[in-house]
């Protein structure tokens, strides 16, 4: 699979992608909601990692928006700060599934195996 990590901690995306990677996946990294929203439109990944804390657009913002353009994208939130708020809004907007930093590092293969296309 072909997956978006939307993240603006650099090295935070850069672990995400190295573990994605090593399951065999294609990994690409974006350093911001702008960024991983032009990221979509360009590159149509098969799913997306996308980090809930960032400046300028959130990553409930980022979900909205996705979920406007590609309803049926698979998105995974990946966050070590997310609050009941975030996780009712996000699940309103149809996310796939929430992961917690650091312990979501172990589960990856396990919510893809739930995305992966038939």
């Amino acid at each position: 699979m072909r997956i978006l990590v939307i993240d603006d901690q650099p090295q935070a995306a850069i672990v995400v992608a190295e573990i994605l990677e090593s399951q065999g996946h294609q990994a690409l990294v974006a350093g911001s909601g702008e960024e991983g929203l032009r990221a979509i439109e360009q590159s149509g990944p098969d799913a997306v990692f996308l980090d809930v804390v960032m400046p300028g657009l959130d990553g409930i913002e980022v979900l909205r928006r996705i979920r406007e353009r590609r309803p049926h994208l698979p998105v995974i939130l990946l966050s070590g700060t997310v609050t009941e708020g975030q996780i009712e809004t996000a699940q309103a907007l149809g996310v796939t599934d929430v992961l917690l930093k650091p312990a979501a590092l172990h589960h990856f293969a396990e919510v893809l195996a739930r995305v992966r296309p038939a």
